[in-house]
């Protein structure tokens, strides 16, 4: 077995990745206060060819070098939005028929094991604060939510953490 050097990785171009069909899932960060979170996420949907990222409220958006730490060059590939309000976006994406589930522990939440998706439709996710998940208000707008089980005394993910997961997993489900 040998360690495959970089430029046996067949890495896209920027103009090849803006070119190249997308994944149909798009994520949503709302007031996400690490600048290293964000980052993380923008890299996890570079290397997923996740559609886009919107940045609500107080996450931090580029050019930060701070993200830039993290994200190592994704903020370029990765198409993102800025919009302050988050209950915005969740209307306008359900007005053009993307199913919004908010990434959360709530009453009847469904487990990612068991979330089932219909391959001909286009997901959002929403991931919420470090400190207080997705808001309330966010959560009643969402079609659904979805839950990663945790067994350990934590019960808590590091967001960029969850969306590495959560990405991987529906990723997994609407290739395969």
């Amino acid at each position: 077995m040998r360690k495959l050097e970089n430029k046996e990785l067949e890495r896209k171009s920027i103009t090849d990745f803006k070119e190249a069909v997308k994944t149909p899932l798009i994520i949503i960060l709302d007031d996400i206060r690490s600048l290293h979170n964000i980052g993380s996420v923008f890299r996890t949907a570079d290397a997923f060819l996740i559609e886009k990222i919107y940045l609500c409220g107080i996450t931090a958006i580029p050019p930060n070098k701070e993200i830039h730490k993290t994200a190592l060059g994704a903020t370029e590939t990765v198409t993102w939005e800025y919009q302050k309000d988050i209950l915005e976006v969740i209307e306008n994406l359900k007005k053009e028929s993307i199913s919004v589930f908010a990434i959360e522990q709530v009453e009847n939440a469904i487990f990612l094991q068991d979330f089932k998706m219909d391959k001909n439709k286009k997901y959002a996710l929403v991931f919420g604060n470090e400190v207080y998940g997705v808001s309330q208000k966010a959560i009643e707008l969402c079609d659904g939510t979805i839950e990663i089980p945790q067994l350990g005394s934590k019960h808590s993910l590091n967001i960029s953490v969850s969306a590495g997961i959560v990405v991987w997993d529906l990723f997994q489900k609407m290739k395969y």
